[in-house]
């Protein structure tokens, strides 16, 4: 039996009105989109920066820079994964100066935040850096907050929550898994965890 989602927090339709709302909010607190890039945490903050700037574009008929950030070799639990998967970095700007805003799926302990910014400062010294995510879940580890929030979903540690967003998933959603079933599942069929 496939494992379904214990919720579905967030269908497309409320997921485009969250980045419409984060849109206006960054573009009224840095007083317009000329001095803002944007900077996806690949994979999915990837995909919500471009349609950040999409939506900054109809809004204010400026395309703000846009950048993509890889951060394996950043993280603190990099020596744990046997061959972290690399993706490129692309930011073909100079953030010397600029208003970032790092873009991510989900907040949760904040330590891919913290490996976004050491990133970062390898490519420069930008005026600021904000945050924004689709979901804030909660249970922080450092000292991190959001700017931009979509939605805050209140989330224990034995669940998961998880964006999807097409076309690089099947669906546009946002929803909250139950690990702990999840292991279960893959110890009935012999997995490993």
């Amino acid at each position: 039996m496939a494992q379904q989602p214990k919720a579905t927090i967030m269908d497309k339709a409320s997921m485009g009105r969250a980045l419409t709302r984060i849109a206006h909010e960054i573009i009224e607190r840095n007083e317009g989109s000329t001095d803002i890039a944007l900077v996806g945490i690949i994979r999915r903050g990837e995909v919500l920066a471009c349609l950040l700037a999409n939506e900054i574009e109809a809004i204010d008929k400026v395309r703000p820079k846009l950048g993509t950030l890889d951060i394996s070799f950043y993280r603190d639990d990099v020596t744990r994964t046997i061959a972290p998967v690399l993706h490129a970095t692309n930011i073909p700007f100079d953030i010397n100066g600029a208003n970032i805003v790092l873009v991510d799926d989900v907040l949760y302990t904040g330590r891919t935040v913290r490996a976004a910014l050491d990133a970062l400062m390898d490519y420069g010294r930008p005026r600021c850096v904000q945050l924004a995510v689709m979901v804030d879940r909660g249970h922080r580890e450092l000292p991190i907050r959001a700017d931009y929030v979509g939605k805050n979903v209140p989330s224990s540690h034995e669940e998961d929550v998880r964006v999807y967003i097409e076309p690089d998933d099947d669906r546009t959603t946002v929803e909250i898994w139950d690990v702990a079933q999840e292991q279960g599942a893959t110890k009935e069929a012999g997995g490993v965890q």
